[in-house]
């Protein structure tokens, strides 16, 4: 693939920030551009493993360790329109974002001084190689696509297809995956969250549109049942089998085995009420809150860097800017639609 400029690289990136704000204002300015639906935050431990090899003792693995930890469940999708966010039942990627804290050490980004983030979605690979790639997308949303660009986006529609249709009936028993690679000191890799196995019965998806939360709610609350999750690491090999600048090529197990380097507990917990719920929309996650040892790969991660970061700001600065100076119903039309 082509790999764009610098200048190119600047531009397009300014693009889709320009697009996404302006979905934002239209769709939500104090929610999430994206992965807005959360299925419940809840907190745990991130436990750096003993017996890690000596070439991966890098950044938080660099010794046996025990992180407090922020874990969202979400689906990926904007929101509908004002007020209504995607019921369930239909069709979506999955998501999970694990915020690390009492992080030591010099960050990447400057806003919050003590955290790593980790984002995952329930499939090994992205439906879009680049930045272009949601500006294509947009185009073909919005009927502006000419006919060789949607015969050029065929295969991002059927990516997009497998991603969306795969079951889920409770969020913390499938796998996940980063898609993009990332940094461990000198290595490049891709990192993956697992279920532990255990013998809890899947059960079935129920008629709610929010039967994903209630699922969590029913595991976590409910049965007071404890959660331990592996987060592995794949090690790159070569630009052929692991390539750094295509996500939509999956690096495949018998290329490069998932190595253990932490588990993820969540103990039992009430997670289901309004201060949560509160602090879960004042989060942002981001894979650029990082130690430099961790840094994200990849154009498609560069990209993210200025867009994630400028979203979450203009989101924080609308909720702050509507409690200072007070709006209007004509201007907020916040009523669910």
């Amino acid at each position: 693939m082509t790999i764009l400029s610098n200048s190119k690289q600047e531009a397009t990136t300014d693009a889709v920030l320009t697009a996404s704000l302006q979905e934002q204002q239209e769709k939500g300015p104090d929610l999430r551009q994206m992965h807005t639906k959360s299925h419940g935050l809840v907190w745990g431990e991130f436990i750096v493993e003993n017996d890690i090899s000596e070439n991966l003792k890098v950044g938080i693995f660099a010794k046996p360790q025990t992180y407090p930890i922020w874990v969202r469940f979400s689906n990926a999708s904007p929101p509908e329109k004002r007020g209504k966010l995607k019921s369930d039942r239909e069709p979506d990627v999955r998501a999970i974002a694990i915020k690390l804290m009492e992080v030591e050490g010099q960050k990447v980004l400057n806003d919050e001084e003590k955290t790593q983030d980790f984002i995952l979605i329930n499939h090994p690979v992205f439906f879009i190689r680049d930045a272009q790639g949601y500006l294509d997308l947009g185009k073909a949303g919005s009927g502006q696509a000419t006919p060789e660009l949607l015969q050029s986006l065929q295969p991002t529609f059927a990516l997009l297809q497998e991603m969306s249709s795969k079951e889920v009936v409770n969020p913390i028993d499938v796998q996940y995956w980063s898609t993009t690679p990332y940094k461990l000191g000198s290595h490049a890799i891709k990192f993956s969250v697992k279920p532990q196995l255990t013998n809890e019965a899947q059960g079935s998806k129920s008629d709610s549109d929010n039967y994903l939360r209630e699922a969590l709610v029913q595991r976590l609350t409910n049965d007071r049942k404890e959660v331990k999750l592996d987060f592995l690491v794949q090690l790159y090999v070569d630009d052929e089998k692991t390539p750094i600048e295509d996500p939509t090529k999956e690096w495949k197990e018998s290329d490069s085995p998932f190595i253990k380097v932490a588990t993820i507990k969540i103990p039992s917990q009430q997670f289901d009420f309004e201060e949560r719920k509160r602090l879960d929309e004042g989060f942002s996650f981001s894979p650029w809150h990082t130690l430099p040892e961790h840094e994200p790969l990849g154009s498609l991660n560069l990209a993210r860097k200025k867009i994630y970061q400028e979203l979450a700001q203009y989101r924080h600065e609308y909720v702050q800017k509507r409690l200072i100076d007070p709006q209007p119903y004509s201007s907020i039309q916040d009523e669910p639609q």
